[in-house]
């Protein structure tokens, strides 16, 4: 399986990463988001970043 996200991937997936903190920090600390505590958005957010991960994990190790 050849897969990837282009050859400068890196920077887009810095600002994912940098995207995905922010949205963590912001859930957590001013919506009052926990994990486990049956709300959708932050195991919606979870389940993206995580795919994400494995998406540019794979490109790399390709």
């Amino acid at each position: 399986m050849a897969f990837s996200i282009g050859r400068n991937s890196s920077s887009l997936l810095t600002a994912i990463g940098v995207a995905a903190a922010l949205v963590a920090l912001v859930g957590t600390r001013v919506l009052g988001w926990k994990w486990g505590d049956g709300r959708l958005a932050p195991a919606v957010i979870g389940v993206v970043a995580a795919a994400i991960a494995v998406v540019a994990v794979a490109s790399r190790l390709a």
